[in-house]
């Protein structure tokens, strides 16, 4: 008798499945299944077929996919979890499907049409590893597509898993992530023409976790002085930080920051004494440039902190005239109390929220108690107040107005060549409707003296676009973001660029920022409102709609407040219309 033949053949294989399907097949069993229905039939199946991809079967929420190719298996992968995010944006939480997807390359054994073997196995079993909205990958699957997507997968190293006898080497794409929201995701940057350097995040060494916000303060303040520098480029604050915490590996950062050179150091106070450790490395070499370590009273701090930058400075240019550092850093304030509550308020500075607004304006209201002339106290306190403005979270309107534009005043008076000054005070200007020329002044200015700053750019982006400037607005945000790459601000460059691509009926591009941006920070009121109104010139009126009602469940206006409208008629007039076609009742 003949052997039967085992029909085999190298395949990659996808396997899908719902997160939590059973909880919600337990509390909205049709609406559940309805929902799995359409995304399988809107969704799935074609990016399936988009991809060259075979079904194999569907179990419930589960779904097993034969490709020919790896990439084309992770193409298709990366896409439907983007879309799927999208989808999930106007969902609520408990009625959200999240896919978990896993991908492995291997032998397979076809029967009737159905698959077989380890090569299977292992793909099911990396799905159980995916988190929700995720997927993971084995080594052999990643080895073929790690160098050929605009993605990366972060190494999850050997796991045990369920009836294989070997540990899988797993890389994972963490929820949410893409080349556009994800640090890690990001492409690796280019060296720029200039020097370039990232002043890492320094160990606080007093012993005292109290003490972190100085160690992160001293360390913003070398960065500011060193940002003065008009040769170097120097990355901001925002995305160095992303590293605290990390173990340091200086050529994965000079790659991933696109800089020449790492700062990297320590800082001891311990009452009224502080040290600072710092020392210098080339990323490329690894080599250590210079280290050396600063001593002094509390009182010298700011001497200490333009000595970091002065040594620093002259190390990478040896022909630079260091005075010229320490003309350029002027001291911000002679009131040590008013520093420390100034530093205190920084980390609050950095979100978008009611309470963590109050709660800075609180702390720099004591500083300005104690130095009445601190101009970047000033400035500060005044953005606190554009932020509860803007996000509809102040109580005394017009009050609240005249006291923000009475410390952008002080503020430009004390500090009239601080770019950090001027650039928040040209963003709260805007904020409450002033006249739009002198915001661009002074951000004219503030990167005239500093062209390192990148929250500089960014509200040159914001202003430059309300003008009506949109080609030069998306210059400035991704000047921006070359010298912020990794900022948590991500979302809200992300809205600016989309706004920009949205005025110039670039539809597609404006709805993928916009979409990841409003999935960031869906309070973010902007985002929602031009999301809606370029669904609606897309025609995609549904989820206009869905967009309006998002706004409405947040509290937020359907139009925005007059004075943050754009000032171009034509501009204005195209992005009110689309709002207006899906408003419906009082807007």
């Amino acid at each position: 008798m003949a052997e039967s033949r085992v029909e085999r053949r190298l395949a990659a294989i996808l396997a899908a499945d719902v997160a939590g399907y059973s909880r919600m097949m337990g509390s909205d069993e049709e609406g559940t299944l309805a929902a799995l229905r359409a995304c399988r039939h809107e969704l799935i199946d074609p990016k399936v077929a988009e991809h060259r991809g075979r079904i194999v079967k569907t179990t419930g929420d589960g779904a097993l996919v034969e490709f020919a190719s790896v990439l084309d298996a992770a193409r298709c992968a990366i896409e439907i979890q983007r879309e799927m995010a999208e989808r999930n944006v106007i969902v609520p939480e408990e009625r959200r499907l999240e896919f978990r997807i896993g991908i492995n390359v291997g032998d397979i054994i076809i029967e009737n049409g159905d698959i077989f073997g380890d090569g299977v196995n292992i793909a099911a079993r990396l799905e159980a590893l995916a988190e929700p909205g995720g997927i993971c990958l084995s080594a052999a699957a990643h080895e073929q597509v790690r160098d050929r997507l605009d993605i990366a997968f972060k190494d999850r190293g050997e796991q045990q898993v369920k009836n294989i006898a070997r540990p899988v080497h797993v890389y994972a794409l963490a929820r949410g992530a893409s080349p556009r929201t994800a640090p890690y995701t990001a492409p690796t940057l280019t060296l720029p023409d200039k020097p370039s350097i990232a002043v890492l995040p320094f160990q606080n060494m007093s012993g005292d976790p109290e003490q972190e916000y100085f160690a992160d303060g001293m360390v913003e303040e070398i960065i500011t002085a060193l940002s003065r520098i008009r040769w170097l480029l120097v990355i901001a604050r925002n995305s160095t930080f992303t590293y605290k915490g990390e173990a340091i590996d200086v050529k994965r950062v000079g790659r991933e920051l696109g800089v020449r050179y790492v700062l990297e150091g320590s800082v001891r106070k311990i009452a009224n004494r502080v040290r600072i450790s710092a020392q210098l490395i080339e990323t490329q070499t690894e080599a250590h440039l210079w280290a050396d370590r600063f001593d002094g009273s509390i009182e010298d701090v700011f001497d200490l902190q333009d000595q970091v930058a002065a040594s620093v400075a002259g190390v990478i240019e040896p022909a630079m005239q260091t005075a010229e550092i320490r003309r350029a850093a002027a001291r911000p304030t002679h009131d040590l109390s008013a520093y420390d509550l100034y530093l205190r308020s920084l980390p609050l500075m950095r979100g978008w929220g009611r309470e963590p607004a109050l709660e800075a304006l609180k702390l720099l209201r004591r500083a300005i108690e104690h130095d009445a002339n601190y101009g970047a106290a000033l400035a500060r306190a005044a953005w606190c107040r554009a932020l509860l403005f803007m996000g509809g979270w102040a109580e005394d309107g017009d009050g609240g107005r005249r006291e923000a534009l009475d410390l952008v005043r002080r503020a430009l008076a004390c500090a009239p060549d601080e770019p950090a000054v001027l650039a928040i005070a040209a963003a709260t200007m805007e904020a409450f409707g002033e006249d739009i020329g002198t915001p661009l002044a002074l951000l004219d200015r503030a990167l005239a003296l500093n062209p390192n700053d990148a929250m500089a750019w960014m509200w040159s982006g914001f202003i430059r676009l309300f003008a009506g400037a949109t080609d030069q607005a998306i210059e400035h945000f991704k000047t921006s973001l070359r010298l912020d790459p990794r900022t948590p601000s991500r979302p809200f460059h992300d809205t600016g660029l989309g706004f920009c691509y949205f005025v110039q009926r670039r539809f597609d591009e404006a709805v993928t920022l916009l979409v990841g941006s409003l999935r960031q920070v869906p309070t973010y009121a902007t985002t929602a409102r031009v999301l809606a109104s370029c669904y609606v010139h897309r025609g995609q009126l549904d989820d206009a709609r869905a967009m309006v009602e998002h706004l409405r469940a947040n509290g937020s206006p359907v139009l925005p407040p007059p004075n943050t409208l754009l000032r171009d008629p034509t501009q204005r007039d195209f992005f009110l219309s689309g709002l207006q076609r899906v408003a419906g009742g009082p807007i």
